[in-house]
Protein backbone atom coordinates (compact mmCIF):
# COMPACT_ATOMS: atom_id res chain seq x y z
CA UNK A 1 0.00 0.00 0.00
CA UNK A 2 2.78 2.25 1.02
CA UNK A 3 4.68 1.40 -2.07
CA UNK A 4 1.35 2.62 -4.41
CA UNK A 5 1.00 6.19 -2.45
CA UNK A 6 4.84 6.63 -3.48
CA UNK A 7 4.47 6.11 -6.91
CA UNK A 8 1.26 7.92 -7.14
CA UNK A 9 2.87 10.71 -5.38
CA UNK A 10 6.16 10.60 -7.45
CA UNK A 11 3.61 10.74 -10.69
CA UNK A 12 1.82 13.54 -8.93
CA UNK A 13 5.00 15.36 -8.39
CA UNK A 14 7.05 14.65 -11.69
CA UNK A 15 4.39 14.45 -14.59
CA UNK A 16 1.30 16.35 -13.81
CA UNK A 17 1.55 20.65 -13.24
CA UNK A 18 -2.03 20.32 -12.00
CA UNK A 19 -0.94 18.40 -8.89
CA UNK A 20 -2.30 19.89 -5.65
CA UNK A 21 0.70 21.26 -3.37
CA UNK A 22 -0.64 19.41 -0.18
CA UNK A 23 0.73 15.99 -2.07
CA UNK A 24 4.34 17.75 -2.01
CA UNK A 25 4.07 18.77 1.21
CA UNK A 26 3.10 15.22 2.21
CA UNK A 27 6.24 13.78 0.51
CA UNK A 28 8.43 16.69 2.45
CA UNK A 29 6.92 15.75 5.85
CA UNK A 30 7.34 11.56 5.58
CA UNK A 31 11.03 12.74 4.53
CA UNK A 32 11.44 15.26 6.83
CA UNK A 33 10.25 12.51 9.80
CA UNK A 34 12.89 9.48 8.36
CA UNK A 35 15.99 11.81 8.18
CA UNK A 36 18.25 13.48 10.94
CA UNK A 37 17.66 16.89 11.08
CA UNK A 38 19.96 19.04 12.56
CA UNK A 39 20.31 23.17 13.61
CA UNK A 40 23.72 23.55 14.05
CA UNK A 41 23.32 27.21 15.78
CA UNK A 42 20.84 28.44 18.12
CA UNK A 43 21.40 30.86 21.28
CA UNK A 44 19.33 30.20 23.81
CA UNK A 45 21.07 29.45 26.33
CA UNK A 46 21.40 33.51 26.83
CA UNK A 47 17.35 33.07 27.79
CA UNK A 48 17.95 30.31 30.58
CA UNK A 49 21.40 31.51 31.76
CA UNK A 50 21.60 35.05 30.93
CA UNK A 51 17.86 36.47 31.03
CA UNK A 52 15.44 34.35 32.41
CA UNK A 53 16.49 31.73 34.42
CA UNK A 54 13.27 29.77 35.23
CA UNK A 55 12.26 29.92 31.36
CA UNK A 56 11.15 26.09 31.14
CA UNK A 57 12.42 24.46 27.82
CA UNK A 58 9.73 21.23 28.52
CA UNK A 59 6.81 24.05 28.01
CA UNK A 60 5.64 25.41 24.25
CA UNK A 61 6.33 28.81 24.39
CA UNK A 62 4.37 31.77 22.30
CA UNK A 63 7.19 33.08 20.15
CA UNK A 64 5.49 36.64 20.24
CA UNK A 65 4.80 36.98 23.71
CA UNK A 66 7.62 35.67 24.94
CA UNK A 67 10.23 36.74 21.89
CA UNK A 68 11.81 33.10 22.24
CA UNK A 69 12.42 30.40 19.23
CA UNK A 70 13.40 27.30 21.15
CA UNK A 71 11.67 24.48 23.32
CA UNK A 72 11.90 20.77 23.66
CA UNK A 73 7.78 20.67 22.80
CA UNK A 74 8.69 23.42 19.82
CA UNK A 75 11.74 21.24 18.48
CA UNK A 76 9.11 18.24 18.56
CA UNK A 77 6.55 20.00 16.79
CA UNK A 78 8.88 20.94 13.98
CA UNK A 79 10.62 17.21 13.67
CA UNK A 80 13.91 19.02 14.85
CA UNK A 81 15.92 15.84 16.24
CA UNK A 82 19.45 17.97 17.59
CA UNK A 83 20.62 21.47 17.99
CA UNK A 84 23.89 23.18 18.89
CA UNK A 85 23.42 25.39 21.67
CA UNK A 86 25.87 28.13 22.03
CA UNK A 87 27.65 29.52 24.62
CA UNK A 88 28.07 32.97 23.63
CA UNK A 89 30.03 35.62 24.99
CA UNK A 90 30.51 39.24 24.05
CA UNK A 91 33.43 41.08 22.81
CA UNK A 92 34.50 43.30 25.71
CA UNK A 93 38.30 44.36 26.76
CA UNK A 94 40.72 42.32 26.07
CA UNK A 95 42.63 42.69 29.31
CA UNK A 96 43.51 40.67 32.48
CA UNK A 97 40.02 41.57 33.97
CA UNK A 98 38.24 41.19 30.74
CA UNK A 99 39.58 38.38 29.67
CA UNK A 100 38.72 37.03 33.39
CA UNK A 101 35.09 37.82 32.87
CA UNK A 102 34.77 36.49 29.61
CA UNK A 103 35.78 32.63 30.58
CA UNK A 104 34.00 33.31 33.80
CA UNK A 105 30.37 34.03 31.79
CA UNK A 106 31.42 31.06 29.42
CA UNK A 107 31.58 29.06 32.35
CA UNK A 108 28.29 30.17 33.77
CA UNK A 109 26.98 29.63 30.23
CA UNK A 110 28.32 25.85 30.17
CA UNK A 111 27.15 25.03 34.05
CA UNK A 112 23.50 26.30 32.68
CA UNK A 113 23.59 24.66 30.03
CA UNK A 114 24.38 21.34 31.63
CA UNK A 115 22.12 21.90 34.67
CA UNK A 116 19.12 22.75 32.40
CA UNK A 117 19.42 19.35 30.35
CA UNK A 118 19.40 17.83 34.12
CA UNK A 119 15.89 19.13 34.66
CA UNK A 120 14.62 16.74 31.59
CA UNK A 121 15.67 13.79 31.57
CA UNK A 122 13.03 12.44 29.30
CA UNK A 123 13.00 14.78 26.45
CA UNK A 124 16.68 15.84 26.03
CA UNK A 125 20.16 14.36 26.38
CA UNK A 126 23.75 15.89 26.16
CA UNK A 127 25.38 14.46 22.89
CA UNK A 128 28.85 14.52 22.50
CA UNK A 129 29.60 12.16 19.06
CA UNK A 130 26.84 12.15 15.81
CA UNK A 131 26.51 8.62 17.09
CA UNK A 132 24.59 10.13 19.89
CA UNK A 133 22.64 11.75 17.99
CA UNK A 134 21.77 8.99 15.75
CA UNK A 135 20.90 7.18 18.72
CA UNK A 136 18.87 9.76 20.31
CA UNK A 137 16.93 10.13 17.49
CA UNK A 138 15.52 6.50 17.79
CA UNK A 139 14.60 6.92 21.62
CA UNK A 140 13.10 10.27 20.71
CA UNK A 141 14.76 12.68 22.31
CA UNK A 142 16.41 15.69 21.36
CA UNK A 143 20.48 15.63 20.75
CA UNK A 144 21.61 19.21 22.50
CA UNK A 145 25.36 19.59 21.11
CA UNK A 146 27.49 22.66 23.20
CA UNK A 147 29.39 25.01 20.76
CA UNK A 148 31.04 28.16 22.07
CA UNK A 149 30.79 31.13 20.08
CA UNK A 150 33.90 33.79 20.20
CA UNK A 151 37.10 32.83 20.83
CA UNK A 152 37.17 35.36 23.36
CA UNK A 153 35.87 32.56 26.01
CA UNK A 154 39.47 31.41 25.91
CA UNK A 155 41.02 34.73 26.81
CA UNK A 156 44.55 34.16 25.76
CA UNK A 157 44.52 30.38 27.51
CA UNK A 158 45.45 27.95 24.87
CA UNK A 159 44.55 25.58 27.89
CA UNK A 160 41.21 26.12 28.35
CA UNK A 161 39.89 24.49 25.14
CA UNK A 162 40.54 21.66 26.38
CA UNK A 163 39.13 22.11 29.53
CA UNK A 164 35.98 23.45 27.18
CA UNK A 165 35.91 20.01 24.99
CA UNK A 166 35.84 18.03 28.02
CA UNK A 167 32.85 19.88 29.19
CA UNK A 168 31.42 19.01 25.64
CA UNK A 169 31.95 21.78 23.36
CA UNK A 170 32.29 20.38 20.28
CA UNK A 171 32.89 23.66 18.18
CA UNK A 172 34.17 27.00 18.63
CA UNK A 173 33.21 29.98 16.41
CA UNK A 174 37.13 32.04 16.37
CA UNK A 175 35.73 35.63 17.23
CA UNK A 176 32.37 37.53 16.60
CA UNK A 177 31.41 40.98 15.59
CA UNK A 178 34.84 42.80 16.85
CA UNK A 179 38.90 41.27 16.58
CA UNK A 180 40.02 39.06 19.59
CA UNK A 181 43.33 37.69 20.16
CA UNK A 182 42.91 35.04 17.69
CA UNK A 183 41.76 36.70 14.69
CA UNK A 184 40.14 39.30 12.98
CA UNK A 185 36.79 39.81 12.49
CA UNK A 186 34.63 40.33 9.52
CA UNK A 187 32.83 43.31 11.00
CA UNK A 188 34.84 45.23 13.32
CA UNK A 189 34.60 48.94 12.99
CA UNK A 190 38.36 49.18 13.06
CA UNK A 191 39.06 47.24 10.62
CA UNK A 192 42.02 44.21 10.60
CA UNK A 193 44.40 43.85 13.36
CA UNK A 194 46.36 40.82 12.50
CA UNK A 195 45.69 40.41 8.97
CA UNK A 196 43.82 37.14 9.30
CA UNK A 197 45.07 34.68 12.20
CA UNK A 198 47.66 35.92 14.54
CA UNK A 199 50.52 33.60 15.84
CA UNK A 200 48.10 32.35 18.91
CA UNK A 201 45.38 31.73 16.68
CA UNK A 202 47.10 29.46 14.59
CA UNK A 203 48.26 27.36 17.68
CA UNK A 204 44.71 27.54 19.03
CA UNK A 205 43.48 26.05 15.44
CA UNK A 206 46.05 23.07 15.98
CA UNK A 207 45.10 22.51 19.37
CA UNK A 208 41.33 22.36 17.90
CA UNK A 209 42.36 19.53 15.46
CA UNK A 210 44.40 18.06 18.09
CA UNK A 211 41.19 17.75 20.54
CA UNK A 212 38.69 16.98 18.01
CA UNK A 213 36.85 20.37 18.48
CA UNK A 214 35.69 21.64 14.96
CA UNK A 215 37.07 25.02 13.98
CA UNK A 216 33.84 27.21 13.12
CA UNK A 217 35.05 30.34 10.56
CA UNK A 218 31.25 32.36 10.85
CA UNK A 219 31.90 35.72 11.59
CA UNK A 220 35.67 35.70 10.59
CA UNK A 221 37.56 38.05 8.08
CA UNK A 222 38.40 36.88 4.24
CA UNK A 223 42.03 36.79 5.59
CA UNK A 224 41.46 34.87 8.60
CA UNK A 225 39.28 32.22 7.06
CA UNK A 226 41.97 31.63 4.46
CA UNK A 227 44.78 31.26 7.18
CA UNK A 228 42.38 28.90 8.96
CA UNK A 229 42.21 26.48 6.01
CA UNK A 230 46.48 27.04 5.72
CA UNK A 231 46.72 25.86 9.58
CA UNK A 232 43.67 23.45 10.12
CA UNK A 233 44.43 19.73 9.35
CA UNK A 234 40.71 18.68 9.15
CA UNK A 235 37.39 20.22 7.33
CA UNK A 236 36.18 23.22 9.41
CA UNK A 237 32.91 24.36 9.37
CA UNK A 238 30.43 28.04 9.14
CA UNK A 239 28.19 27.29 11.90
CA UNK A 240 25.51 30.27 10.49
CA UNK A 241 26.56 31.89 7.69
CA UNK A 242 24.86 32.58 4.45
CA UNK A 243 26.49 33.89 0.47
CA UNK A 244 27.65 37.39 -0.56
CA UNK A 245 26.04 36.68 -3.95
CA UNK A 246 22.94 36.71 -2.61
CA UNK A 247 23.29 39.51 -0.18
CA UNK A 248 26.47 41.12 0.18
CA UNK A 249 27.28 41.29 3.82
CA UNK A 250 30.71 41.04 4.95
CA UNK A 251 30.75 38.41 7.42
CA UNK A 252 29.22 35.64 4.38
CA UNK A 253 30.90 34.02 1.89
CA UNK A 254 32.03 34.88 -1.33
CA UNK A 255 32.09 32.52 -4.07
CA UNK A 256 35.79 32.04 -4.12
CA UNK A 257 35.56 30.93 -0.17
CA UNK A 258 32.46 28.57 -0.72
CA UNK A 259 34.92 26.99 -3.41
CA UNK A 260 37.56 26.60 -1.01
CA UNK A 261 35.43 25.51 2.28
CA UNK A 262 34.82 22.90 -0.43
CA UNK A 263 38.32 22.16 -1.16
CA UNK A 264 38.94 21.63 1.97
CA UNK A 265 35.78 19.27 2.97
CA UNK A 266 34.03 21.81 4.99
CA UNK A 267 30.73 22.77 5.05
CA UNK A 268 28.60 26.20 5.53
CA UNK A 269 25.41 25.96 7.49
CA UNK A 270 22.85 28.92 6.37
CA UNK A 271 21.49 31.56 9.32
CA UNK A 272 17.98 32.54 9.40
CA UNK A 273 18.80 36.50 8.97
CA UNK A 274 20.91 38.53 6.52
CA UNK A 275 19.54 36.67 3.81
CA UNK A 276 18.15 39.47 1.65
CA UNK A 277 19.29 42.96 1.18
CA UNK A 278 17.68 45.45 3.83
CA UNK A 279 14.51 47.00 2.39
CA UNK A 280 15.17 50.70 3.23
CA UNK A 281 11.00 51.62 2.72
CA UNK A 282 10.39 48.80 5.39
CA UNK A 283 13.51 47.86 8.07
CA UNK A 284 11.26 45.47 9.63
CA UNK A 285 10.37 43.43 6.43
CA UNK A 286 11.52 40.00 7.52
CA UNK A 287 13.11 37.35 4.68
CA UNK A 288 11.29 34.06 3.72
CA UNK A 289 12.07 30.76 3.86
CA UNK A 290 11.97 30.42 -0.02
CA UNK A 291 14.98 33.83 0.49
CA UNK A 292 16.73 31.20 2.64
CA UNK A 293 16.88 27.87 0.59
CA UNK A 294 18.17 30.32 -2.42
CA UNK A 295 21.54 30.65 -0.29
CA UNK A 296 21.34 26.71 -0.22
CA UNK A 297 20.67 26.66 -4.45
CA UNK A 298 23.36 29.41 -4.76
CA UNK A 299 26.05 26.81 -2.55
CA UNK A 300 25.16 24.02 -3.84
CA UNK A 301 25.17 25.50 -7.73
CA UNK A 302 28.85 26.63 -6.34
CA UNK A 303 30.21 23.95 -3.91
CA UNK A 304 27.81 20.83 -5.25
CA UNK A 305 25.71 19.20 -2.68
CA UNK A 306 28.27 18.05 -0.02
CA UNK A 307 29.07 21.08 1.69
CA UNK A 308 25.78 23.08 2.88
CA UNK A 309 23.58 22.63 5.96
CA UNK A 310 21.45 24.57 8.30
CA UNK A 311 22.29 26.62 11.26
CA UNK A 312 19.09 29.60 12.23
CA UNK A 313 20.69 31.64 14.60
CA UNK A 314 17.31 31.30 16.65
CA UNK A 315 17.54 33.54 19.90
CA UNK A 316 20.77 34.93 18.47
CA UNK A 317 18.60 37.25 15.68
CA UNK A 318 17.80 34.30 13.57
CA UNK A 319 13.76 34.50 12.10
CA UNK A 320 12.23 34.26 8.66
CA UNK A 321 8.85 34.36 7.43
CA UNK A 322 7.84 31.11 7.22
CA UNK A 323 10.19 29.59 9.75
CA UNK A 324 9.54 32.02 13.00
CA UNK A 325 10.49 29.29 15.31
CA UNK A 326 11.56 26.02 15.68
CA UNK A 327 8.44 24.31 15.15
CA UNK A 328 7.85 25.36 11.86
CA UNK A 329 11.56 23.63 10.39
CA UNK A 330 9.25 21.38 8.24
CA UNK A 331 8.91 24.32 5.74
CA UNK A 332 12.24 24.54 5.04
CA UNK A 333 12.30 20.94 3.62
CA UNK A 334 8.76 21.65 1.75
CA UNK A 335 10.62 24.23 -0.31
CA UNK A 336 13.63 21.94 -1.23
CA UNK A 337 10.87 19.59 -2.39
CA UNK A 338 9.54 22.21 -4.29
CA UNK A 339 12.89 22.80 -5.66
CA UNK A 340 13.57 19.05 -6.61
CA UNK A 341 16.16 18.20 -3.96
CA UNK A 342 15.90 14.36 -3.50
CA UNK A 343 15.69 12.55 -0.31
CA UNK A 344 18.91 11.39 -0.25
CA UNK A 345 19.97 15.48 -0.99
CA UNK A 346 17.46 16.72 1.88
CA UNK A 347 19.03 14.07 4.12
CA UNK A 348 22.50 15.84 3.38
CA UNK A 349 21.73 19.42 3.42
CA UNK A 350 19.69 18.57 7.02
CA UNK A 351 22.37 17.10 8.94
CA UNK A 352 24.37 14.43 7.02
CA UNK A 353 27.41 16.92 5.28
CA UNK A 354 27.75 18.01 8.94
CA UNK A 355 28.03 15.57 10.50
CA UNK A 356 30.30 13.98 7.57
CA UNK A 357 32.91 16.94 9.08
CA UNK A 358 32.04 16.21 12.34
CA UNK A 359 32.90 12.62 12.22
CA UNK A 360 36.31 13.44 10.10
CA UNK A 361 37.05 15.80 12.85
CA UNK A 362 36.51 13.04 16.06
CA UNK A 363 38.30 10.38 13.76
CA UNK A 364 41.39 12.61 13.12
CA UNK A 365 41.29 13.15 17.28
CA UNK A 366 41.24 9.46 17.63
CA UNK A 367 44.48 8.67 15.91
Amino acid sequence: MRTSYSIAVFLCLFLFTGCPDNSIEERALRIHERILTVDTHVDTPTIFTLRDQDFDLSVRHDPYETSTKVDYPRMQDGGLDAIFFAAFVWQRERTPDGNANAIQEAQEMLDGIHDNLELYPDMAELALTPDDAYRLEKDGKRAIFICIENGYAIGNDLSLIEEYYNQGVRYMGLCHFSNNDICDSATDPEGPEHNGLSDFGREVVSEMNRLGMMVDVSHISDEAFYDVLEVSTTPVIASHSGTRAIHDYPRHMNDDMLKKLAENGGVIQVLFMYVIEPDPQDPQKLATVVDVVDHIDHIVEVTGINHVGIGSDFDGGGEVEGCFDVSQMTNITIELVKRGYSEEHIRKIWGGNFMRVFKEVEEFAQK
